[in-house]
């Protein structure tokens, strides 16, 4: 099984998602598990502040090492092997590869445990990263938060759990499953659409036919 114990200080902009579709089947299957640990509560005197001013000025905030820290101190003194994970422009751009060797790790027998802190304001205390295990960006953008980057990571881990998608091989035969592939056109009913055809020999039940078209109409992506 996979737990993930997310840090945030907006618990409601994920929580719903994960009550859907195939978080929910994967938590009702025993495969998956999620946790919760409001940054808010390790906060800093009678406000609970978790963020401060930049030392050497400049605009925006950020998070204050204190927080932080005891709030993934607390998920470790439950679990000291729980791996910490940042979504940060910093860090190692994020893959199927990636997702996919987070599921090689885990066992039936054993729990792997991943923390993901979402960082937030304009960014956080250096500092903070002398306790993050994984570094991980999405892209060359910036987000507001890191709640939507969690959810991303999580997604696309949980569904190459074995049991949580519906085909055997579903999470087998798709784009990026080998590196850089990109999956072949695919198409239901209606045959014709208007006036777009469904090509004949996806049709034609000649199986051999159909896997050579697929492979010619896979691609990669640069």
């Amino acid at each position: 099984m996979i737990k993930f114990t997310i840090i945030t200080l907006f618990r409601e902009a994920i929580e719903p998602y994960l009550k859907t579709s195939m978080m929910w089947k994967a938590t009702e299957k025993g495969l998956a598990e999620f946790d919760f640990v409001d940054l808010r509560e390790f906060g800093l005197g009678p406000h609970k502040s978790v963020d401060d001013t930049p030392y050497g000025g400049g605009d925006g905030m950020l998070l204050r090492c204190e927080p932080v820290f005891e709030a993934i101190e607390s998920v470790k003194a439950k679990d000291s092997m729980a791996k910490v994970i940042l979504p940060t422009p910093v860090g190692k751009i994020w893959d199927q590869k990636m997702a996919r060797e987070m599921v090689e790790n885990m066992t039936f027998n054993d729990t792997v445990h991943y923390i993901i802190l979402c960082p937030h304001y304009e960014g956080y205390d250096e500092r903070i990263l002398s306790i993050v295990d994984y570094k991980i960006s999405l892209g060359k953008y910036v987000l507001t938060g890191g709640e939507l980057p969690a959810l991303i990571i999580i997604d696309s881990v949980v569904r190459l759990i074995p049991g949580v998608l519906g085909g055997e091989k579903s999470a087998e035969i798709e784009s990026f499953s080998e590196g850089n592939n990109l999956e072949y056109p695919q198409y239901t009913r209606a045959e014709d659409f208007r006036g777009m055809k469904v090509p004949e020999v996806l049709l034609s039940g000649n199986h051999g036919e159909i896997a050579k078209w697929r492979k010619d109409h896979s691609g990669i992506i640069e």
